[in-house]
């Protein structure tokens, strides 16, 4: 039995050429736990595999969040993102088939896309978000980073300065606000977001499906390395977590205080 055919943390559905990828966990503001991941991969190879797909969307469900990235919650819990197929927590994997899939693939950012969910909007060749979204990073409060695609790549979207600021500052930024930096290509109201969506999906259906795989191999081409860096930075990643200093962030994100990281600043 396929993956798709128990989906718990996912919706996937393909309608006249458009696949629609909803992180279902409303109640976790959409976060992603290693099931998450497992799902949202298997929903892109399908997308990617299938006939009936010319274009992808990701999404999230409600319209609270797009997603907040790693599931905090479930890493104090378990200390780690819990059960996944294949033992591993594939983030780098789902990075992977999100920038490689041939077929364009669409953000439809419905609210905060933050953390590890606002790596994921980057990595979609569009974004089109609504006027309540808010985009941010917030890896440096919660003893975590993603050092690859979620800042090279970024600034190469955004420019070296608003790339570090974002990152250093962690400020929360609005649909607008990230237009004007060329994060977003289109802010609609909220009510407008999906049927936005299907017009753009609509007008790119009409193209050639090589020239539009090409195209997107091309500019891909110029950022590969950072999948290395990637890589390398998940290594580290993961030995950090066990880290005082790491666990400090989570705990205190779960205390809903702020972190004291003041005894981690010596060399």
């Amino acid at each position: 039995m396929s993956i798709l055919d128990n989906l718990t943390d996912i919706a996937y559905e393909i309608d006249n050429g458009l696949a629609t990828i909803t992180i279902n966990r409303p109640e976790r503001f959409n976060s992603f736990r290693a099931r998450t991941v497992d799902e949202l991969i298997a929903a892109f190879k399908n997308a990617w595999a299938s006939g009936e797909v010319g274009v992808v969307c990701l999404t999230g469900a409600g319209d609270r969040a797009f997603s907040t990235g790693g599931d905090q919650k479930q890493r104090a819990e378990t200390g780690d993102y819990g059960p996944s197929e294949t033992g591993l927590f594939e983030i780098d994997s789902l990075h992977r088939v999100i920038r490689d899939c041939p077929k364009p693939t669409i953000a439809a950012v419905n609210g905060f896309a933050i953390g590890g969910g606002h790596v994921l909007h980057v990595l979609c060749d569009l974004t089109i978000a609504a006027d309540t979204a808010k985009f941010g990073q917030v890896g440096p409060k919660v003893g975590s980073f993603d050092a690859g695609f979620g800042t090279g790549y970024l600034a190469r979207v955004v420019g070296e300065k608003k790339a570090r600021e974002i990152w250093l500052m962690l400020r929360q930024y609005t649909a607008e606000e990230a237009a004007d930096m060329g994060l977003v290509n289109k802010v609609v109201p909220q009510a407008e977001l999906m049927t936005e969506v299907r017009a753009w999906a609509d007008q790119m259906l009409n193209h050639s499906p090589t020239a539009m795989k090409v195209l997107k191999q091309s500019m891909n081409m110029d950022t590969e390395h950072f999948a290395g860096t990637g890589q390398l930075a998940f290594s580290h990643l993961e030995l950090f977590t066990q880290t005082p200093e790491a666990k400090e962030g989570v705990t205190a994100f779960n205390e809903k205080r702020a972190p004291d990281f003041s005894p981690f600043r010596g060399a």
